[in-house]
Order: C-alpha cells, then sequence, then structure tokens
C-alpha cells in the first residue's frame, strides 16, 4: 500500500454516508461497475450482541489485500499471476495488514474455504478492521464471534488446505469486474453491502458527495408531495 495514509477525517467523512451513495459518486466519476462488489453475504456484522444499533453503522478502511491459487493449477497459467511475495516461513495470515479491510481472492470454481474461524480470530487479534472474501468462508460461528464485518460469496464445510495456496499479497485483484488495489477505500455497509473507492479518486467521491445526496434527498421531497419522478429529476438532478 501507499506509504501516504490517508487522514482519519476523510475516512469519517466517508463514513456519513451509505455504499448507494458513494457508488452514484463513482458511476458519475465512470469507475467500472460504480465500485460495487457483488453476490457479497454478509456472515457477521460487526457487532455480537442482539439489537445492538452497531450492525448499521458504515465503516470505511483502506484495503489490503491476498491473492489465492488452486493447489493443482496449470503452471502454464502462472505467467498470469503476479509474482509470489509471501515471506518465506510465515504464515499468510500473520502478514495481515492491522487497520484494513483484508480483501481475499479464491481462485475460480472451488468448493472448499480460504478463510475460517482461526484465520478470522488471528486477523482481529492483529488489528484487521474486515474481512471480504471473493470465495468461500467457513466456521460461521467462531466468524460472528471475532466481532469484525466479514463478507465472502459462499460457505463451505472444507478447509482450504488441500486445494488453495496463498499466493500474493498487496497485489491488485479484479472483483466481478471491478478492481481492487491495496489502499484503495472499502466502504463496509451493513445495509446496502460494499464498495470499494479507487485511492486517486477519494477526493472526487468526497466533493461530489454533498451535492449528489443533497439532490436526491429534494426529488425524494418532491415525489412526496405527488411530483412525477421525471419532474422531480429534472428539478434537481438536471
Amino acid at each position: 500500500m501507499s506509504s501516504a495514509a490517508i487522514p482519519q477525517q476523510t475516512l469519517n467523512e466517508l463514513e456519513k454516508y451509505t455504499a448507494c451513495d458513494v457508488s452514484d459518486a463513482l458511476l458519475k466519476l465512470k469507475v467500472p461497475g460504480a465500485g460495487f462488489i457483488a453476490d457479497l453475504t454478509q456472515y457477521s456484522s460487526g457487532d455480537a450482541s442482539v439489537g445492538s444499533s452497531k450492525h448499521e453503522k458504515v465503516t470505511v478502511a483502506p484495503v489490503s489485500t491476498v491473492l489465492f491459487t488452486a493447489k493443482n493449477e496449470d503452471p502454464a497459467t502462472a505467467s498470469e499471476r503476479p509474482a509470489p511475495n509471501f515471506p518465506k516461513d510465515t504464515h499468510w495470515v500473520d502478514n495481515a495488514v492491522p487497520g484494513t479491510f483484508a480483501v481475499m481472492q479464491q481462485a475460480p470454481g472451488q468448493t472448499n474455504a480460504i478463510c475460517g474461524g482461526i484465520m478470522a480470530l488471528r486477523m482481529r487479534v492483529l488489528g484487521v478492521k474486515g474481512i471480504i472474501v471473493a470465495g468461500r468462508v467457513r466456521d460461521l460461528v467462531e466468524l460472528r464471534s471475532t466481532e469484525l464485518p466479514i463478507w465472502a460469496l459462499g460457505t463451505s464445510t472444507v478447509g482450504s488446505g488441500g486445494s488453495s495456496v496463498p499466493w500474493a499479497r498487496e497485489v491488485p485483484l479484479t472483483i466481478n469486474g471491478v478492481l481492487v488495489s491495496p489502499g484503495d477505500l472499502a466502504v463496509n455497509d451493513p445495509v446496502n453491502g460494499v464498495v470499494v473507492i479507487p485511492r486517486d479518486k477519494v477526493g472526487q467521491v468526497l466533493e461530489l458527495l454533498p451535492r449528489l445526496t443533497s439532490a436526491d434527498e429534494k426529488a425524494k421531497a418532491d415525489v412526496a408531495l405527488g411530483v412525477s419522478v421525471k419532474e422531480a429529476f429534472q428539478r434537481h438532478r438536471g
């Protein structure tokens, strides 16, 4: 990730908006997929207590990444991947980056999990803010007990050992057509989903958001009074 940290004030400002608001801004900026990581399911809300309002709070943090490959993958495809870069004689999870949303990508078509209870617990201890798995997870009760927000494309009962290999860390990933790079910002919205803001678009997104959300509030007020959507949009969205 870039050595220049994004100011906490910037993260706090972004947390005032929903993931839908952020996607509206990214759509204006022509970011592919408007930053939305599609088809994720939330397996841990980030709060184990029942009835808490904490689970509805939007949280924003920088992204760190881990790329997995299939153990039996054709060696000929290795040239299409970044070079392996995990430090020798370390476990991949022990390299987790504090203060980030860990985004992991699994090889397509696999039915095993790449993240389970022990991995999630280690990431929590190391100070990871949340986990996004473009693949499968397991040990759902243990995942929830970490009180981290955890999203994934699916579940499994099978561990990673027999099928998946951690290949590289802090490399760009492409997930459902959305580019996710280390240092981008993950917007974790427990109600609406996960959106990734490219690091170089953060300033433009913050500039657009107040105007876009204000226009939507005015349009909603008009529609509630009986104005047609077409007219309300013409008045406020231009």
